[in-house]
């Protein structure tokens, strides 16, 4: 039966005479030494227990997820019932997990029958006070002391108290970085004033240890799998790894630890110890316990141990040393009860149906014999000569999977180098030095051979397997000379940072040395074939470069006046789509599809946008459809998710992000469909995700920018880039409210110009026309008065 139902039962047949105010029951804590006072027994919470018309109203969908996670305790606020997140439970159960009880299948027959003490209080009136309220929790809690906490999010934690004042205490959850450290209220709401200033608004009140939380930890077992801190990682970062327990040490027999991962340390007084002990440092430990795991972790790449530290009292010695340790994975022993270890799922994201997982951030991996070298760079400034960190030697985790150092707010920048430096033809184009050949250090709109010049430089340490960390500050300083708007230390948008380091590189290798003047053609009246092919021969005659080859392509701009119906058909060359955000269903993912579809229905240009109409000589919001015409090799899908609303507090325009989840495929984007020109079906219009740009925060321009890429060595393996810290991943993570650009590249052949190539090649149409000539036959050109006049080219 429910645990609230059995409880209740024993409180009306002991106690019959008693009102329901007027008494309640104590259970034996399991966790004996949580706290410092009390006398075994903590205060069962009734109040927490799903009422019956609370379940009745728990559809099957949610019930069978309970089953599935089971029940840490009395109370489970990670579930996903919002309005109660509580989870219902069998007395069996909660004896289990309240008092350290075996179940029944893990007890011998003999020991079936469990006796479990209850302490059944009561007092003369709903006005009286307890006789036991002393001993409850809230007033007994003292620094030092293991408690539950949950945090903003209703999470519970094993946690540590720190300071108590009246009304709250500062809790530092078990397993995370001080940082993260928090006040809660001292009472649940009811029994006091509102939330106090400085605590967090949806966290509860404290409860005994064990009573929400899981009690895992004495009851692990070899092969089960664990989270474990990663050896290099800082106190206040940590890193986490997914490990597996292949040993537990006995009760009493103490293993060797060195080498293990830096923790935080405490002062002895916040660790249980007594008053009139030394104040000493030392990392913290669980109700003191020194029971001890061996854990193999097949991620970790430093073994600073040097060898597996075995015991001859320990029985199994010679399993575990069987194991070898000159290649990864490494083992080492750790404190189950300390902050090196976590149950799987705390730090790491388990996915559903897979093995695999998500970590928040890994690591690097340096040579176990070497230690990591710091490469530190000279300058000076205004306060005289110092140095800055540049870069770290070491090697990474895979072949061109370097950490990049965030330089000032340059998360955008190193968002956009981790994916473009997986464009497989334009790194090799870099790394075996074939772009000394292009390079245009005459081009006025370039920047002299400087942005390509550095972006080379960079590429070849980014592969050089000689860093595991790189400071691309060279590169920063040529782009933001470059385009002056990037020479400063503010937050930028990735996609305005992408664009302009495409065309910076395009610019400094454009193959055309003298531009000639090209007009815009008006295709209306045209056949399609025609002006798409005029359109791009044009583009050539002023920009030719491996990136106008291969990432670039046509759209098709049909432009119509709402007031006199004048119409404008137009071919404009991109090397991004900005796709706008369907409206979703019921709070679903939005299909990718049907983005695509909405951008090629129209949109009404609004005031910010018009549109010059030569037919009214006045400026409209025109209705405008687009198309594509031709796909590039490497296809940059931008989510409009930045939206501008005017604001009428300042009479301004503010700048609001919209996080709806866009529900793009990894393995197969077909545009066939969605393409207005000819298909190549040597190289068809089929791509494949190779990375994304990543955005959390308010605007473009603020918040943090991260990377999930697909490396180009190892093909099927997926790294998350924050910065310096290089994780490992899945493509299905990547499809969150945070996915910003979407990089497809071809799965299958080249197709040069998005195919303009061999469409002109068949139309017998030389693409790189010495002078400009229109479609009447006329070619522009220039006498010395400046004055341009029309020459007719006779065939």
């Amino acid at each position: 039966m429910p645990a609230r139902h059995a409880l209740l039962a024993v409180l009306r047949s002991a106690l019959s005479s008693h009102s329901a105010a007027t008494k309640r029951i104590w259970y034996p804590a399991s966790a004996r030494r949580a706290t410092r006072t009390g006398d075994g027994y903590d205060l069962v919470d009734l109040e927490g227990l799903v009422s019956p018309s609370k379940a009745a109203e728990l559809g099957p969908d949610e019930k069978a997820q309970q089953d599935a996670r089971g029940s840490p305790g009395l109370l489970r606020r990670d579930t996903p019932i919002a309005s109660a997140a509580m989870t219902l439970m069998t007395l069996g159960k909660w004896i289990r997990e309240c008092t350290g009880a075996p179940s029944p299948k893990e007890s011998p027959p003999s020991e079936k029958c469990l006796a479990i003490h209850l302490l059944l209080e009561t007092k003369s009136g709903p006005a009286a006070a307890w006789p036991r309220e002393a001993l409850e929790l809230v007033a007994r809690l003292q620094p030092g002391d293991f408690v539950d906490a949950s945090d903003n999010s209703g999470s519970w934690y094993e946690a540590q108290v720190h300071e108590v004042l009246e009304d709250r205490v500062k809790v530092h959850f078990f397993g995370w970085a001080s940082r993260w450290d928090g006040w809660i209220c001292r009472r649940r709401p009811g029994e006091g004033a509102g939330t106090p200033d400085g605590c967090m608004q949806n966290a509860s009140s404290p409860a005994p240890l064990h009573s929400r939380s899981r009690k895992w930890r004495e009851f692990i077992v070899p092969e089960e799998e664990v989270e474990v801190r990663e050896v290099g990682s800082r106190p206040d970062r940590p890193r986490w790894f997914r490990g597996v327990v292949k040993n537990v040490a006995p009760d009493g027999i103490v293993m060797p630890t060195g080498g293990g991962a830096e923790l935080e340390t405490f002062e002895a007084k916040f660790t249980g110890d007594g008053a009139g002990s030394e104040p000493t440092k030392r990392p913290l430990l669980l109700l003191q316990r020194k029971n001890q795991v061996l854990v193999e972790v097949s991620q970790e790449r430093l073994n600073w141990t040097g060898s597996l530290p075995i015991s001859s009292d320990f029985p199994n010695a010679a399993d575990a040393s069987d194991i070898p340790l000159s290649e990864p994975p490494y083992l080492r022993w750790i404190y189950v009860y300390g902050e090196e270890i976590c149950r799987l799922g705390t730090h790491i994201e388990v996915l559903h149906g897979d093995q695999g997982n998500k970590p928040a951030t890994v690591t690097y991996a340096h040579p176990p014999s070497k230690a990591p070298v710091t490469v530190m760079k000279s300058f000076n400034d205004v306060h005289g000569q110092g140095f800055i960190r540049e870069s770290i030697r070491g090697v990474p985790p895979a072949s061109g999977c370097v950490g990049l150092q965030n330089l000032g707010n340059s998360c955008f920048m190193n968002s956009i180098l981790q994916i473009l430096n997986q464009v497989d033809f334009l790194t090799k184009f870099f790394i075996n030095g074939d772009w000394k050949d292009d390079l245009n250090m005459t081009n006025p709109l370039g920047s002299g051979g400087l942005v390509a010049s550095a972006y080379a430089s960079f590429l070849s340490d980014l592969w050089s397997s000689k860093y595991c960390v790189l400071a691309p500050r060279t590169l920063r300083k040529c782009i933001g000379a470059f385009a002056p708007q990037f020479n400063n230390l503010h937050q930028h948008d990735s996609q305005e940072f992408c664009n302009l380091l495409m065309d910076g590189i395009h610019e400094d290798l454009n193959r055309v040395l003298k531009k000639p003047y090209v007009e815009n053609l008006e295709a209306k009246g045209l056949p399609e074939m025609e002006a798409a092919v005029e359109t791009w021969r044009k583009h050539l005659m002023r920009h030719d470069s491996i990136i106008v080859d291969h990432c670039q392509g046509l759209y098709r701009s049909h432009v119509t006046c709402p007031k006199c119906g004048h119409e404008s058909v137009t071919y404009d060359v991109y090397s991004t789509v900005t796709i706008p955000l369907a409206s979703s269903k019921g709070g679903k993912p939005v299909p990718l599809m049907d983005c695509l579809e909405r951008l090629t229905m129209g949109e009404q240009l609004d005031e910010d946008n018009t549109w010059y109409c030569s037919g009214c000589k006045t400026h409209v919001c025109a209705l405008k459809m687009i198309a594509l015409w031709s796909c590039p090799d490497v296809l940059i899908l931008q989510i409009k998710r930045f939206k501008y609303k005017h604001c009428n507090a300042n009479k301004g325009v503010v700048r609001t992000k919209v996080d709806d989840i866009v529900a793009f495929p990894v393995e197969t984007l077909d545009l066939s469909d969605q393409m207005l020109g000819p298909v190549d079906e040597d190289a068809p219009p089929i791509y494949e995700l190779f990375g994304v740009s990543e955005h959390v925060g308010e605007t473009a321009n603020s918040g943090h920018y991260t990377a999930s890429v697909r490396n180009k060595e190892n093909h099927r393996q997926w790294y998350k880039f924050n910065d310096s810290h290089v994780g490992y991943t899945t493509p299905d993570a990547t499809v969150t409210g945070g996915a910003y650009l979407l990089f497809y590249q071809r799965k299958k052949g080249r197709s040069r110009w998005g195919g303009m190539e061999k469409t002109m090649n068949n139309l017998g149409v030389n693409p790189h026309g010495a002078n400009e000539t229109d479609v009447d036959g006329f070619t522009q050109v220039k006498p010395k008065n400046r004055k341009s006049k029309m020459v007719r080219k006779e065939s």
